[in-house]
């Protein structure tokens, strides 16, 4: 009888012990899951229209017809070492204008064809904060996925692309 009640009381305490350690690697395994990094993409200032893991290989591209040009302007980012913020890697465009890049300091000038691209920018960004407009034609491709952000929102609306852990994603 003794046997039976020293095995039984071991028993519930192995369950218990057993449960506890369930629990615990759950509860790691949900605060790791909350924390991993997430590039979220906002219109409207609160409307989220995407939020997807982000690695460090990620390639996010930006395009729009520019407002005074109204040529094609093509800028390639990645995101920072840290999962952070992004980098401005390199940008495409077709004609010279106002705001493009062309100068020594801003990286590696070369015309393709009848592109002019401008390699080896480095440009570091905690977010990317962007505006629709008319006729601009704003598009953000991650990876493969593209998202039409002029068909999505009324011009003038604020778009803003960031890297959070995926917990910021739910409250803002």
């Amino acid at each position: 009888m003794q046997k039976s009640f020293f095995s039984s009381l071991f028993l519930e305490m192995t369950k218990k012990i057993i449960a506890s350690c369930i629990l615990v690697l759950g509860l790691l395994w949900a605060g790791w899951w909350s924390t991993r990094p997430m590039l979220s993409i906002y219109g409207n200032e609160n409307k989220q229209v995407v939020a997807m893991s982000v690695t460090p290989e990620t390639k996010l591209e930006i395009s729009f017809i520019h407002s005074v040009q109204k040529t094609l302007v093509e800028e390639f980012l990645t995101p920072d070492e840290k999962l952070k913020g992004f980098v401005l890697n390199s940008t495409k465009y077709h004609s010279f204008g106002v705001g493009l890049p062309f100068m020594e300091s801003d990286g590696v000038f070369r015309q393709e064809g009848n592109a002019f691209i401008m390699d080896d920018m480095n440009r570091h960004f905690n977010e990317l904060n962007l505006r629709t407009g008319v006729g601009t034609k704003l598009t953000v491709t991650v990876d493969d996925q593209k998202f039409e952000l002029y068909e999505m929102f009324e011009p003038g609306q604020k778009i803003d692309i960031t890297i959070v852990p995926r917990y910021k994603t739910f409250l803002r």
